[in-house]
Parts: structure tokens; C-alpha cells; sequence
């Protein structure tokens, strides 16, 4: 049931929001082989597109047994932001995509896998912080990341929403998985840069999202429909 005809849309941050994911899946693929592991750019995309930092370090410990310590964390965030920083940029008509929300009468948030100043850092560098700020949720805020639906359950309750009137943005297969686990409406975005291998796309036709979409043009008219 939607609250007074409203609805509450969350937002993955990234590939959803800013068109990160390239960079971010290149720093860590770098990071790992300055540790000693060699992963390849598919391996990367595979196991640690919209996962959290918490998975990212088990897989690391599970399958590689590399223990990722607080050094390996503090030069990965660097080396991540530096790049954020000169190559990061919003992805096409997001605001637009808000401005068509807000008219509409409904309400919007973010929840990521990242941390709250990676958050915080890609919505400012893409012009993005305060069209969101202060509704924005990490899931540093909750026991499990996605494919868990703690994070999406945490920012609908902050928001004062029930899971029915929620509908999730979501480019990653976890994130999906993580919002039909939590009882929400899930659009798969697919316009970012990331998403053009078929495998991707394959992953998420098979989880079957509510919706698949490649331009946040159409978000208002999709939630319509």
C-alpha cells in the first residue's frame, strides 16, 4: 500500500547514481595484485559488483587467504578517491529523474554498499550531495549487506515507509536479490557504463525485475505504469 499515494525510491549510489563502477572495480583489481592476488577484471565485476566492504573482505580472506588490514583499506580508499575525483561523473538525467519525483509528490534516499564518505564524496563530486543529503544510508548502518535486505528495510523504516510503498533502483544483482528479499518494488537500472557485457545482462534478466531500464528519463513513467 502506497502512504497517501506516495512512494519512497531508494537509490543504489553506484551505477545507479554516478557511473563508478568501472573505476572502482579497476582500483580494486589493482589493489589486490599490489597484495600479491591477480584477479582479472570479470572475476572483480562478478563477485564484487554491489557488494559491500565487508564481503569484499571475506571473499578476499575465504578464497585468496589474504587478510585485508587497515593499510591495504586506507591506499585502496586513496588511490579510489584520487580517481573519483578526476574521472567521476553523474549518470545522464538523474536530475531530471528528481525533478520529475519531486513534482510527482514522492520521496527518494540512497542505500550503498560503500562507506558514508564514499557516499558523501561521489554525490559532491557529481553535484548530487544535496539533491540527497541527509537521507543517506550505508550499510556500515546494518549487521548484513546486500544480498541481506537489512539495508533497504533500514532506510524505508528512517524514512517512514512501509516496504510495499518502496520501489528499489538497483543495477547489481545483489542489490536486486536484496530488494526482493525486503519486500519492495525493484527496477533494474542498466545504463551504466558497466553494464554492457551480455553475462551482466543475462544475471539480472534471470532474476526478473520489476522493471529494466536504461534512462532515468523513464523512471517517473515506468513507477506509473
Amino acid at each position: 500500500m502506497e502512504k497517501d499515494g506516495r512512494r519512497l525510491v531508494i537509490f543504489d549510489c553506484d551505477g545507479v547514481l554516478v557511473d563508478s563502477e568501472p573505476i572502482s572495480l579497476a582500483v580494486l583489481v589493482d589493489a589486490f595484485g599490489q597484495a600479491g592476488v591477480t584477479i582479472d577484471a570479470d572475476y572483480a565485476h562478478r563477485r564484487f559488483l554491489g557488494k559491500s566492504l565487508a564481503a569484499v573482505i571475506a571473499t578476499a580472506r575465504d578464497e585468496f587467504s589474504l587478510e585485508i588490514g587497515e593499510r591495504f583499506l586506507a591506499d585502496l580508499r586513496i588511490a579510489l578517491h584520487a580517481r573519483f575525483r578526476q574521472e567521476l561523473k553523474p549518470i545522464p538525467n538523474v536530475a531530471k529523474a528528481l525533478d520529475d519525483l519531486e513534482r510527482a509528490g514522492h520521496s527518494w534516499c540512497v542505500a550503498s554498499s560503500s562507506q558514508p564518505e564514499r557516499i558523501a564524496l561521489s554525490l559532491t563530486i557529481t553535484g548530487l550531495f544535496d539533491r540527497f543529503s541527509p537521507h543517506l544510508f550505508s550499510a556500515s548502518m546494518v549487521e548484513n549487506g546486500k544480498p541481506a535486505p537489512d539495508l533497504f528495510l533500514y532506510a524505508a523504516s528512517k524514512m517512514g515507509f512501509p516496504p510495499e510503498a518502496c520501489v528499489v533502483i538497483e543495477d547489481s544483482p545483489a542489490g536486486i536479490m536484496a530488494a526482493r528479499a525486503a519486500g519492495m518494488t525493484v527496477f533494474a537500472f542498466t545504463g551504466g557504463s558497466h553494464t554492457t557485457l551480455a553475462s551482466y545482462r543475462d544475471e539480472i534478466a534471470a532474476l526478473r525485475p520489476d522493471r529494466r531500464f536504461d534512462d532515468m528519463v523513464e523512471l517517473l513513467h515506468l513507477m506509473q505504469k
